[in-house]
């Protein structure tokens, strides 16, 4: 493994989040940085919800800055996805049980092995914050969770493997800068594609909720705007943001 080129590298020994420190310094910043914190004393999840970070996982965030519209930029939750399943299989040595969960979830033997938040920073044309937590040494409790969700998992129970932060992060820089590279070169076709071969539970039923409404049907595929598409008896539904459960 190499660090790709073009990309910066930070490392904190203590932060209060990474997407926070991302906005922080995007200003300053002349190129896409990674940021690495050891101790994170304030991370987020999705929709404000905290982040239980033991001591020995992976907190992250890459800072970039494209010229896109933010429809086109939510689509690096996809780009993101590719690059931490090809980073823990690299780690791991091996494939097996590692699955994505729309919309941005890495599963290991069907629990909860690691997220992503994106988050814009100074508006339209400013910067985007890809947030990235991996439970490399250790899950959070079974409470830490909503009832219904997807078990929390850690690399090291699962596999044996244990692997530091900091090598972790080698390890997804060059992964995502590979994905980054077919992303800006052939558009959302071929990231969708292989997404969908590594997808969780696609053609199986599940429940999508949002805060007004929950929605059953067959996992029926990703459309090309990064949606998710169900089959319910109603017909083909398509949901673009939405809380994943599994039946």
């Amino acid at each position: 493994m190499g660090w790709p080129s073009g990309y910066g590298r930070r490392v904190l020994a203590e932060v209060d989040s990474t997407n926070a420190e991302a906005a922080r310094i995007a200003g300053g910043l002349s190129g896409p940085e990674w940021i690495l914190g050891l101790r994170q004393t304030a991370a987020r999840g999705r929709r404000g919800r905290a982040w239980v970070n033991p001591a020995g996982n992976f907190a992250g965030t890459l800072v970039l800055r494209p010229d896109e519209t933010a429809d086109k930029l939510a689509l690096r939750s996809f780009v993101a996805s590719l690059a931490l399943y090809d980073a823990l299989a690299s780690v791991s040595g091996t494939e097996a049980g590692l699955a994505l969960k729309w919309p941005n979830d890495v599963l290991l033997n069907g629990g909860k092995l690691a997220g992503i938040l994106l988050e814009g920073i100074g508006g339209p044309g400013g910067h985007l914050a890809i947030g990235i937590g991996v439970n490399l040494l250790a899950a959070p409790g079974r409470e830490a969770v909503e009832a219904g969700a997807v078990a929390p998992v850690s690399l090291l129970e699962e596999t044996g493997v244990r692997v530091l932060p900091e090598v972790f992060l080698d390890a997804l820089a060059e992964a995502y800068a590979v994905q980054e590279e077919r992303f800006v070169t052939y558009g959302f076709d071929p990231i969708r594609s292989l997404w969908l071969s590594r997808a969780a539970r696609l053609g199986e039923v599940i429940v999508a909720r949002t805060s007004r409404e929950s929605t059953t049907g067959v996992f029926e595929t990703v459309d090309g705007a990064g949606q998710l598409v169900l089959k319910t008896p109603k017909g083909r539904v398509t949901i673009a943001a939405a809380d994943i459960f599994f039946e």
